[in-house]
């Protein structure tokens, strides 16, 4: 599943289903959108596989966010911890309306499985969240890398006339993403 395979059953120890760390904060400093994902799937946790969970921690600097993203195999629901997120999903077109809540500690709030959607910390000090996703692989598809980051870049005439914007600005920001 996912490009995993099973292990053999008596090699299995408890290892394979332990993971330590999510209560440490991580920096957000170095981060260009001011947060660190520490994630927890079947990558971390082998004895995760064919279970159809995972789990992230999100940390976020004041102002820091988990920018616009999607993950392509599962729906997510996410726990505010600490601090104050503005948060919201997109529907998909035609409507593209927007879902948004501003939660504080001990909020929860649900992503649909393939919607773009985002957390922005709001409050005055560091915010943390955990996430909960139905795969063990959820994926994560982040709009701004992925448009502007790809390998080969897309050509900026096409992305000019899908945002209706100057070539120029496009290239600028391939090169801030690339």
């Amino acid at each position: 599943m996912n490009g995993k395979f099973c292990k053999d059953p008596k090699l299995v120890t408890a290892d394979d289903f332990y993971f330590s760390g999510l209560d440490k904060a991580r920096t957000t400093e170095s981060s260009p959108v001011g947060s660190n994902v520490t994630t927890v799937n079947v990558n971390q946790i082998p004895g995760l596989n064919t279970l159809g969970i995972s789990l992230v921690r999100i940390d976020y600097g004041i102002n820091g966010q988990n920018p616009p993203h999607t993950h392509p195999r599962a729906t997510e629901i996410l726990l505010v911890q600490e601090g104050t997120l503005f948060v919201g999903f997109f529907s998909s077109f035609p409507e593209n309306r927007l879902f948004n809540k501003t939660l504080n500690k001990g909020d929860v709030f649900v992503f649909p499985e393939g919607l773009i959607h985002f957390q922005v910390n709001i409050g005055k000090q560091p915010a943390v969240a955990f996430a909960s996703l139905s795969s063990q692989n959820p994926g994560v598809i982040i709009i701004g890398n992925t448009l502007f980051g790809s390998k080969p870049p897309i050509d900026p005439n096409v992305l000019a006339k899908a945002f209706q914007l100057d070539p120029k600005v496009i290239i600028q920001l391939q090169k801030k993403f690339g």
